[in-house]
Formats: C-alpha cells, structure tokens, sequence
C-alpha cells in the first residue's frame, strides 16, 4: 500500500527526532540531554515530541511496535506449508529489511553506534528495553499461538517466542563484543543465531 502523505509526513518527523536526539546523546550526554533541548534542535515544538514519545527513553525505540505489526502481518500471511521455524525466519528477514532501509538509523552506522553505547551503558534505557522485549515476546507469543492452534498452547508459544527474540538478543550483543562493526556483519550473526535456535522447531 502506498504511503500517504500524512503518513510521510509522520515518518519524516520521528526519525527527525530520533536522529536528532542521538546527535546530541553523542555531543553531550544521554542524561545531560533534554526532551525540550531535542525538540528546539529539530525545530520542533516539546509537545510534538510527544506526540510521538512517551518519554525521552522511548525515542531509541521508535520502530518497535512497527517491527512488531511487520512479524505480525508475516506470521498471518503464512504459506500452508510454512512451519514454526520457516515463519519466523521470513518474520526476521522482513524486520531487518525495513531496520537497514527505512528505520531512522538506516545507512548511518554513526547513529548506531550511538544507540549502541547508550543501550549498553544508561540504566533507565536497559529497564525500558527489558520491558518493550517482554512486550513483543508475549504479543509474538498470541500471533503464533494464533496462527498454529494445532501445534502450540499457551505455554508453547511463550517458549518459542522467548527463544526466537532472545536469539536476536543474545547474537546481536555478541557480535559488537566480537568488534563486528557493520550493519551487514551484525545481521548477518543475528540471522545465524535465529537459525540456530529455530533448529529444534523443525518438527513442528
């Protein structure tokens, strides 16, 4: 479907603020910064800030619940024969299509880094990160349950979703111990560790 030109308008905006508010977590200080100092940066009004995040922690997430709605709407389009482990490898290969060519951060590994280092170093940015991981896991865990009522229960599909975003999780952090650097070379491992978890799914 064709973006509109408000949904443009939109999209333009909060990656405005997400790239302009890593800009200044980069200059000064992830606790040095201010919801106010972000919005004047982006020629914005605070309260426009807002309306797109909640909380100042909220703009490193900005993508979220769309990567979210992107699994879901993949999980729903299942072929017939598409098992567990089929559906949520074309789950991870749709979300990493749109992280490398449309999130905020697409093709600026700066920005990235940015995000990186705050993600691994503010308290009060790992609690809210901990917390949306909790959220996608049990929303992923009701569109599984959802779409494979004959191979999953509750309890099933809670475990699946678990080990599949903690694959992500757990790969991803590895490879920038590792000092990989790019994009490429992170999703790539991140694809690796998918794989390997999603293993003990093929009998289902």
């Amino acid at each position: 479907m064709e973006e509109s030109r408000r949904e443009r308008k939109k999209r333009q905006t909060r990656q405005l603020l997400v790239s302009t508010a890593l800009r200044l977590f980069a200059q000064q200080g992830y606790d040095q910064t201010t919801v106010a100092q972000i919005a004047a940066a982006a020629d914005v009004a605070t309260k426009t800030f807002f309306n797109y995040f909640p909380t100042k922690e909220d703009v490193l997430f900005a993508q979220a619940e769309q990567y979210m709605e992107l699994s879901a709407d993949v999980v729903a389009a299942r072929e017939p024969t598409d098992g567990l482990a089929e559906v949520l490898l074309k789950a991870y290969e749709q979300v990493i299509a749109h992280y490398l060519t449309v999130g905020p951060m697409a093709g600026d590994r700066e920005l990235t880094k940015v995000y990186e280092q705050v993600l691994m170093t503010v308290p009060a940015v790992q609690a809210r990160a901990l917390h949306l991981l909790f959220d996608l896991q049990r929303e992923l865990a009701r569109q599984l349950l959802k779409a494979f009522p004959d191979k999953l229960d509750p309890i099933s599909a809670a475990v699946v979703a678990g080990v599949f975003m903690g694959a992500v999780q757990s790969a991803g952090n590895a490879a920038r111990e590792l000092g990989q650097s790019s994009d490429e070379e992170i999703t790539e491992s991140m694809r690796r560790g998918v794989e390997i978890a999603m293993r003990g799914l093929r009998s289902f």
